[in-house]
């Protein structure tokens, strides 16, 4: 999947993977990092999420990475911040109310650059990846993560042949695999989603079965 791909779906607006309400399991099992106040929470292939949004109202500072500028733009806009502008090596990095978005490639990023990191929050990031990209994508948050950092990671699990990614079916053993050498994997929920109203998309795209699970995810 090349860069192409996500920087043409952003020009389209085809953005069915955004969600216009913070997530559920973002709001139920945040408080299990154990997170202290004033942290810094990193937020991988972040879109124009507002999560990120109910991240800052708890406490947190927040830096996502995103490679449209039109993603970018567009949170700050649709959340009446007006960003400060500079730039950070490859990346474009803005700014507004404790919330910075670095524009760019994810694999850009170095350990300097997450050193204050304290937490991580995945809902769109793996999953949005095809099997091929997944492995060098955890290995490069295990490099430029510091150790001892919790991951709150939310998957999707259907049938893949039923749909064509992303959003990819990833299951239980498949992140268990991809994070067990670099970290401990604890599942907190899996719950049968196919039926919320949230999902009605996927039942429209003919899924007979889906699951989102939500991990925490504590890297060595």
């Amino acid at each position: 999947m090349k860069k192409d791909f996500w920087l043409e779906r952003w020009e389209r607006e085809e953005i069915g993977f955004h969600q216009d309400d913070y997530n559920p399991h973002l709001r139920e099992y945040w408080q299990q990092l154990q997170l202290a106040k004033g942290s810094r929470v990193f937020v991988p292939l972040c879109g124009k999420s507002r999560d990120m949004i109910w991240l800052k109202s708890q406490g947190f500072s927040v830096l996502g990475v995103e490679l449209s500028e039109i993603a970018a733009m567009a949170f700050f806009e649709e959340n009446g911040l007006t960003p400060k502008y500079s730039v950070h090596g490859k990346f474009d990095w803005h700014e507004a109310d404790g919330i910075g978005i670095l524009c760019g490639d994810f694999f850009d990023l170095d350990r300097a650059m997450l050193e204050n990191v304290g937490a991580v929050y995945d809902r769109a990031s793996l999953i949005a990846l095809p099997p091929e990209m997944r492995e060098r994508y955890v290995s490069q948050m295990a490099a430029i993560l510091p150790p001892g950092t919790r991951i709150l990671l939310i998957t999707l699990d259907y049938p893949q042949e039923e749909m064509q990614g992303p959003p990819f079916a990833v299951s239980k053993r498949e992140v268990r695999e991809l994070y067990g050498k670099y970290a401990k994997v604890a599942l907190l929920a899996e719950i049968d989603a196919l039926h919320l109203e949230r999902n009605a998309r996927f039942r429209q795209r003919g899924l007979s079965r889906l699951q989102e699970c939500v991990f925490l995810v504590e890297l060595r």
